[in-house]
């Protein structure tokens, strides 16, 4: 049997008649984009995440983009993130006219490595994005002081880590907004693409939710230069739908993950680690180990398939090239990019589909 490292067709089989209803009342209804189904989300989300206000847009790159947006981040200034993030982060900075500036991670956690980011900080800074990684969330004990102190917006890139927690409060309400994606690989996604704003300041939210819609606050009038990022109907009443089940499901993930750590801990690979204050809602589990590519390939013999997260530092991407970055300037993100890998992992895996992997690992190494 093939066991991919990701597959929403059990799931899908689960709640298909549910799902197939949810559709059909969308278009009987006669509205398609920015509807009830899009309010209703909005409100529930942002209710669970224990915020104010809740956006849907088209993804989670338009969620980053416009959030900078919201907070006038653009042309000159500078963004702080980490360079072992999907380029999308990125991209979003980019796109917004802001300038990427990179501080390398912790070699334990994957994460920004947050006693590095002062360093970083020039006149020209004007937000941070931490990167909620694989699951679990950026030290915000530390990083939200360090912000304060130098007047910088906090944006959470929340990608995959819906449904995390750290102190007891959920991923996604510590920044100044957050952004969220639907992606339908994601903890919560959708048969689509989509995307999530989440912010408790009033004015960002009414900034990002005109900005969606080129800038327009009344009909077809633009107050200022927006894009087109509308979180279409059929994926809002899905999302909301499969929002009732995300607890259960990452709970599933975290048993999962148990079995994982319990039947490998003793072998050659590094395995994550969960740190204190977190509540890490395994998106993927990543391991470690020189012999990626070896390891890799005999897993695909026995019809198991994993993946890498990432394999190319975004900082030596030749479409980033232009920010001047150099091989060696973020020696932890360069090793652990030819090192890491993620097992099989979503709430539909059997048991014995993860212990097959457990066993073929071992077979491996």
């Amino acid at each position: 049997m093939k066991i991919n490292v990701w597959s929403y067709k059990n799931e899908y089989k689960s709640i298909r008649e549910k799902i197939l209803k949810e559709v059909d009342k969308v278009f009987s209804s006669g509205q398609l984009i920015l509807g009830k189904n899009v309010k209703s989300l909005e409100s529930n989300f942002s209710k669970q995440l224990k915020i104010k206000y809740g956006i849907g847009v088209n993804s989670g790159t338009d969620a980053i983009q416009i959030a900078l947006m919201s907070a006038k981040i653009g042309k000159g200034d500078e963004v702080i993130t980490a360079p072992n993030t999907a380029v999308p982060t990125v991209s979003a900075i980019v796109s917004c006219g802001a300038k990427p500036i990179f501080v390398d991670i912790n070699k334990e956690d994957y994460l920004i490595d947050v006693s590095k980011i002062e360093e970083a900080i020039s006149k020209k800074t004007k937000a941070i994005i931490p990167v909620n990684l694989y699951g679990q969330c950026v030290d915000y004990d530390k990083l939200l002081p360090i912000a304060k102190k130098n007047k910088l917006v906090v944006i959470e890139d929340c990608a995959q880590s819906t449904g995390s927690f750290y102190n007891g409060r959920p991923s996604g309400s510590f920044g100044h907004l957050s952004a969220f994606s639907f992606y339908p690989s994601k903890n919560l996604g959708a048969y689509g693409d989509g995307g999530f704003i989440g912010t408790s300041i009033k004015i960002y939210a009414t900034r990002a939710a005109q900005l969606r819609k080129y800038g327009m606050k009344r009909y077809y009038y633009s107050e200022e230069h927006g894009i087109n990022s509308r979180l279409d109907e059929v994926q809002a009443a899905i999302i909301n739908l499969k929002l009732r089940k995300l607890k259960v499901w990452i709970n599933q993930r975290r048993k999962i993950a148990k079995i994982y750590t319990k039947f490998l801990r003793d072998t050659s690979l590094i395995l994550p680690k969960e740190n204190k204050k977190n509540f890490h809602s395994y998106y993927v589990y990543v391991v470690q180990h020189p012999n990626r590519k070896y390891i890799m390939n005999k897993l695909k013999k026995n019809n198991i398939f994993c993946n890498i997260s990432y394999p190319f530092p975004v900082h030596l991407m030749k479409g980033y090239s232009f920010l001047k970055y150099k091989k060696g300037d973020f020696p932890v993100t360069e090793k652990l990019s030819k090192r890491i890998f993620s097992l099989p992992m979503y709430p539909q895996l059997k048991n014995s589909e993860v212990l097959k992997v457990v066993k073929s690992l071992k077979e491996a190494i």
